[in-house]
């Protein structure tokens, strides 16, 4: 095999003199530095893309669970709704029963001190 103007005026395969040999085992050099650059690159790009993966399916799940909580939470101001709607002694006697429910278990904790 010739190149241009390499090896021109020697016998054919005398590349050595031109200084063809050094070239090719620079080039050659380079080429292993560039795949191991290109191999790192294509595993450090797969793992990007499995953690993504991971992430989407962990952001799908959460969204479920926040959809589920809204639920939850639009549920529980309807009823508090409905509670205010009502008369306004009930809710004075919820208070005032659960205040002296408060006060009964200090009082039982204090005492068994």
């Amino acid at each position: 095999m010739r190149r241009a103007g390499l090896g021109e005026g020697g016998p054919p395969g005398n590349y050595v003199a031109s200084g063809y040999s050094v070239y090719e085992e620079e080039n050659e050099h380079l080429q292993e530095g560039l795949r191991a650059k290109v191999n790192a690159l294509k595993h450090l790009s797969i793992d990007i893309g499995n953690e993504v993966k991971y992430q989407n399916k962990m952001l799908g799940e959460m969204d479920t669970d926040f959809d589920s909580t809204g639920g939850l939470l639009g549920s529980t101001i309807g009823r508090l709704k409905l509670l205010s709607r009502g008369s306004q002694t009930k809710v004075y006697c919820y208070m005032l029963l659960f205040a002296l429910f408060v006060f009964i278990v200090l009082y039982w904790v204090i005492k068994l001190r």
